[in-house]
């Protein structure tokens, strides 16, 4: 089991990260809490979660602790896999995660993509408690990009999770007019909610 890693960014995008460590350079899906965290840094530390799947050996990689534990309570939920919860830690921050569970918020987690009123119940069934023990320590980061180079990344972001280039293009394109000087993290989360 890998705990961490650590090593050179080589290419950062908001769905992963290449992290250069003993001159082999490792592909790491990342969440959009942990983009907002390393994408401009030269050298980072992530932990680690790897899955063994039958076609696969895939890496996830956190800024934090926290996150990482986060992400494996959800992965243990049923109907919750590794994409679905790495779109729960790109929409919510740790702390709205936990909150959304501790104070049984079915409307907030239902406005996620994947997640239906049962899928949603059944976290907060499973992960209150276990979440109201987790202690977080919030690490938002916020960076304003230039609106075009944005816009390209965060439908780049938002064709990897899965959603319609039609429907994404429509989203950006009225979120930029509402809002020109929106930086990346916080223009997929809206998408993320509009979508």
């Amino acid at each position: 089991m890998y705990e961490y890693i650590k090593g050179t960014l080589t290419s950062v995008d908001p769905t992963y990260a290449v992290v250069e460590s003993g001159g082999i350079g490792y592909h790491i899906l990342i969440s959009l809490q942990t983009y907002s965290a390393i994408h401009t840094q030269k050298e980072v530390s992530l932990w680690i979660h790897l899955q063994v799947r039958d076609d696969a050996h895939v890496l996830y990689g956190f800024a934090t602790r926290d996150e990482r534990e986060i992400f494996r309570l959800l992965i243990g939920v049923s109907g919750i896999g590794p994409s679905i919860a790495r779109m729960i830690l790109s929409a919510m921050s740790n702390i709205e995660i936990r909150d959304a569970l501790v104070t049984e918020d079915v409307v907030r987690l239902k406005s996620i993509k994947g997640i239906g009123t049962k899928t949603a119940e059944r976290m907060i069934l499973e992960l209150r408690d276990k979440m109201s023990k987790v202690g977080l320590e919030d690490t938002e980061v916020t960076a304003t990009l230039p609106s075009s180079k944005t816009s390209v990344q965060a439908a780049s972001a938002l064709l990897h999770l899965g959603f319609q280039k039609a429907a994404i293009d429509k989203v950006l394109s009225r979120l930029q007019k509402e809002n020109p000087s929106c930086n990346l993290e916080d223009l997929i989360r809206q998408a993320l909610k509009l979508l």
